[in-house]
């Protein structure tokens, strides 16, 4: 084997060989491996042959530009995949945005003169449109603007406080009625994909989209505008993370396939400005409360006649009650002359301190109404509303000293 093949063969066997040639103590090491560098330029001359000059780079450089990620691209599969799902919201835009107006509602005096600017969305073909109740309070003058710019006036059919939900009529073309679909609220689940179209500071169609953050709030009534001593609150209510901005209420939350789940009606806020958290009335509610507006111009609701702590759900307070049951609603309150209390249900009459906080106990516990289960308060408010009317018997399955029976109750209007 001649010189220049054995110089092509690992390094460790061209040392080897290289130790065998020269005796050990003739040359050194360091002028051995030159000696191999040299022979191994002799054997391929091409490697020496330079194709671009050679500009020196210091140790520092050479390791930052070695570790120094390089982007590679994704795969065709992940890019689809991604401009599927924005196409989607695409196509979600193009759909709906046809049916969300805006709304100026003003409120003229002879002293001062208020404008509220909000959305809406195309209930039916016969002009009525849906909205916040906050929206369109005590106007005097009402305008609607269609996606495409143009203006109407229009009327308040009938508004709700209570659910924060009205109706408001235009008289336009059938070509200009292009009405949603209404979806279920009641099969939402935390993380769900959501998007919303309204009008935010006035300005005409934006989309935001996001996730559901929770089900089942419940949110102060827009019947505090009215009177401040109100107690009632909107169970139900949807909390979402799309951005939500004044001018926004009253305009479709959606699903991803544009039904419409909900309708935007508040903002979580000490700025005035957007922070996180949004609240939509869901479309269960409105289902049950817009038919009767358009009929009737307004909505009447069960009342019971029972209050419950704000503070102790019955989960957190079963073990120093040593209650039989970790769910229901402990009736705390029983007012007079109401439909529970002409049916015999007892409050509670003993006071307790609970890890610092106040509880009256030794109520009923209601846990379940028609056979149907009842976990919370809440629970309970939601069944009222979107359940029974007036002049409805309602079945309470309540426990009373260990002992548990049913009790019938005529339900009434809601004073």
């Amino acid at each position: 084997m001649s010189l220049c093949q054995e110089i092509m063969l690992p390094a460790k066997t061209i040392w080897q060989r290289f130790h065998n040639h020269v005796h050990p103590g003739v040359v050194a090491p360091g002028v051995a491996l030159i000696l191999i560098a040299l022979l191994l330029t002799a054997c391929n001359p091409s490697q020496t042959t330079p194709q671009s000059p050679i500009t020196p780079v210091s140790t520092e450089q050479s390791i930052s530009q070695s570790a120094a990620p390089t982007a590679t691209l994704i795969s065709a599969t992940l890019i689809a995949e991604a401009d599927a799902a924005q196409q989607v919201f695409a196509n979600l835009y193009d759909r709906i945005s046809p049916s969300v107006v805006n709304i100026e509602a003003i409120q003229r005096t002879a002293q001062t003169e208020q404008d509220t600017n909000g959305s809406g969305f195309i209930y039916d073909a016969e002009g009525h449109i849906v909205t916040n109740a906050h929206v369109v309070f005590n106007a005097t003058e009402i305008y609607v603007t269609f996606n495409d710019g143009f203006v109407t006036s229009a009327r308040v059919v009938g508004s709700d406080e209570f659910s924060d939900l009205a109706v408001i009529r235009v008289e336009v073309d059938a070509s200009r009625l292009l009405p949603v679909t209404l979806g279920d609220s009641a099969a939402l689940k935390v993380g769900q994909f959501i998007a919303t179209i309204g009008n935010p500071f006035g300005l005409l169609s934006s989309m935001t989209t996001g996730i559901i953050s929770a089900t089942g709030r419940t949110l102060d009534s827009a019947l505090m505008l009215v009177n401040s001593n109100a107690n009632f609150s909107n169970p139900s209510v949807i909390q979402i993370d799309a951005q939500i901005n004044p001018g926004n209420s009253g305009g479709p939350l959606l699903d991803i396939n544009g039904n419409v789940i909900g309708i935007n009606t508040a903002i979580r806020t000490e700025s005035g400005a957007f922070q996180g958290i949004g609240f939509a009335v869901p479309v269960n509610t409105l289902k049950r409360v817009v038919p009767l507006l358009i009929s009737a111009g307004k909505v009447t609701y069960s009342w019971l006649g029972i209050d419950s702590s704000a503070v102790f759900s019955v989960a957190s307070v079963a073990q120093e009650l040593r209650l039989p049951v970790d769910y229901g609603v402990l009736v705390t309150r029983v007012t007079e002359g109401s439909p529970a209390a002409e049916a015999g249900l007892r409050g509670g009459s003993q006071t307790m301190t609970i890890r610092g906080k106040t509880l009256l106990s030794g109520g009923d516990l209601i846990i379940a109404l028609n056979d149907v289960r009842v976990e919370s308060f809440e629970m309970l408010l939601i069944y009222l509303i979107e359940n029974t009317s007036p002049g409805d018997n309602l079945k309470l399955t309540i426990i009373r000293d260990n002992n548990t029976f049913d009790v019938n109750v005529t339900l009434r209007e809601r004073p």
